[in-house]
């Protein structure tokens, strides 16, 4: 029996990424999943992969609607949601006084109002189930990573919103926790070839000597969260960073 065994989960960005690996985990591991992404040309080898244990639904995460055909999706095909992960993020790369407003609102929209929604839609059902939410934050905003304000600004105020979010839904049973990952994406893989040197210099502090793997490195940490091996964690910010960054 695996760790996730009959839950129902939403994953965020589930199409590509980090997101693709927590489906594939989940799924592995007995959970039933809906992905949700703009596109899911990604997805089509998961679908097959799994049959009908993974579901997929497109749509922009920054709308609500998105989170409500999402969250109606689980339940109307798996009958429940029992954990929700916020994984998708857009961003626009550039110095701080090079960035427009329109760039701010990219990464707000995609990850703090996706967020947002998602959580405000799921809450009802996970507090039946007494679930676990997982958010997306990100080391870039704790080191102040150049080119990176616009997505820095976002990754910190989902921080800020989950530790909140974990105090209110403690009574109702829910825990609700963040990871920072460092991972070799698609998207770290287009800043580093718009930005070599800082990438670079982003690569020479990981004092593991490595950029994370989505599956291997990364997704097993989600997992744990979802699980019961953390029912007693909740409002925590975990470093998936190779020890990139030490919380103290």
């Amino acid at each position: 029996m695996g760790r996730l065994q009959d839950r129902v989960a939403v994953v965020t960005g589930g199409a590509a990424g980090i997101g693709r690996a927590i489906v594939e985990t989940f799924a592995d591991e007995g959970a039933r999943v809906v992905l949700v992404d703009r596109e899911l040309d990604g997805a089509a080898g998961l679908l097959e992969a799994y049959g009908d244990r993974v579901a997929a639904v497109r749509g922009d995460v920054a709308e609500r609607a998105t989170a409500e055909a999402a969250v109606a999706e689980a339940v109307a095909r798996f009958g429940s949601l029992s954990v929700l992960v916020t994984c998708a993020q857009g961003s626009v790369q550039k110095p701080f006084l090079e960035q427009s407003v329109d760039d701010l609102e990219v990464s707000l929209r995609s990850g703090l109002h996706q967020t947002w929604h998602f959580l405000q839609v799921a809450h009802p059902h996970l507090r039946v189930a007494g679930g676990s939410v997982i958010t997306f934050a990100s080391g870039a905003g704790l080191d102040g990573m150049p080119t990176q304000s616009s997505y820095a600004a976002a990754k910190e105020a989902i921080r800020g919103l989950s530790r909140t979010v974990a105090n209110e839904w403690a009574r109702d049973g829910i825990r609700v926790n963040t990871i920072c990952p460092i991972a070799a994406t698609e998207g770290v893989q287009r800043w580093a070839a718009a930005f070599p040197d800082d990438y670079a210099r982003s690569a020479a502090k990981v004092p593991m000597g490595r950029w994370g793997d989505p599956r291997a490195d990364v997704a097993p940490i989600v997992l744990f969260l979802a699980s019961d091996d953390s029912r007693y964690m909740t409002g925590q910010t975990l470093m998936a960073d190779g020890g990139s960054i030490k919380l103290r």
